[in-house]
């Protein structure tokens, strides 16, 4: 028997006339009529060469053959009503899983706290994963699974095969220590474009924003450090002169590590960002997923950050 041309209609066939013991009984129940089912039956028969069946008084009896056959055949379709098409479960609360979040270190000090604080009291079980992945990589990462949400500022995620969720704008800040010598109440113009900055180049791509606006607008400054992370701006600055400019989000973050101060841009049509969550169409309509997506829309959609008093 070529089991490639086997259509799994007729085993649906087979145990409902072992069931019921009559043709036309089978056919009703699977809303076919008595000649269709017959048909059907035929196939079957041409296709094990067995009779499968025959007529008696006491209905459709089995031959050996398709008692040999019944069984398997309703593990068969029982497989595939209960897992191949089975609706998936979810549970958050009892759930053990790992969801890998791609951030950078200034969105785990956006994001995470909220987040976690939800998570432990709706999915205790639930293990959260934050990675920092190249630009680059982060398309097959999402695409095979490695990394389930993209959070943060990712402009270059546009392809059709992704799908994006805007949570909130922000806009930059620039922030320096509390007794800062020349900045007192207010940020100027000259003094932005004349005091010392550093500046922080991250994996993230929220501070070419800054730089591609003072560019277009022939605007420069002079630049006392580079580094590559966030999260060693607020200590640094505690003792030094440098400014640094960072989205709002990150400022309100640093007012909690040590005194600074802070003040909008001096820029006329400063620019900003859109903070999204970003993930790949294979897992759109997974279960888990999106859940875990409209707990981080609750925790961020329109997320108000202000600067520090």
């Amino acid at each position: 028997m070529n089991t490639a041309d086997l259509d799994l209609n007729l085993l649906r066939i087979f145990d409902a006339v072992m069931r019921t013991k009559s043709v036309s009984e089978a056919g009703a129940s699977l809303g076919l009529s008595q000649p269709a089912t017959s048909f059907a039956l035929a196939k079957l028969r041409k296709a094990c060469g067995d009779t499968l069946f025959v007529r008696t008084p006491q209905g459709m009896q089995p031959t050996p053959r398709a008692q040999t056959m019944a069984e398997p055949v309703r593990h068969i379709l029982s497989v595939v009503e209960t897992e191949v098409f089975k609706v998936s479960e979810f549970n958050p609360f009892t759930a053990h899983r790992t969801f890998v979040f791609s951030m950078t270190d200034i969105g785990e000090m956006v994001f995470l706290p909220k987040l976690l604080k939800r998570l432990r009291v709706e999915a205790p079980n639930i293990v959260i994963k934050t990675v920092t992945i190249p630009a680059a990589q982060l398309e097959n990462d999402l695409e095979s699974g490695a990394v389930d949400i993209a959070l943060g500022y990712f402009p270059d995620l546009k392809k059709a095969n992704f799908y994006q969720q805007r949570l909130f704008n922000s806009s930059f800040v620039c922030v320096m220590r509390a007794n800062h010598p020349v900045v007192q109440k207010r940020l100027s113009l000259k003094q932005f474009l004349t005091l010392s900055h550093a500046v922080v180049r991250a994996e993230g791509r929220s501070q070419e924003v800054v730089e591609r606006f003072l560019m277009q607008n022939g605007l420069s400054r002079p630049i006392g450090l580079h580094i590559p992370h966030f999260m060693s701006v607020p200590y640094f600055l505690a003792d030094t002169d440098y400014l640094v400019t960072v989205p709002l989000p990150a400022a309100v973050e640093f007012a909690k590590a040590t005194p600074l101060k802070f003040f909008e841009l001096p820029l006329k049509n400063a620019p900003g960002i859109e903070l999204k969550q970003h993930w790949h169409a294979r897992f759109h309509r997974d279960i888990a997923s999106k859940w875990m997506r409209k707990i981080v829309y609750e925790c961020f959609a329109e997320h108000d950050a202000r600067l520090p008093a």
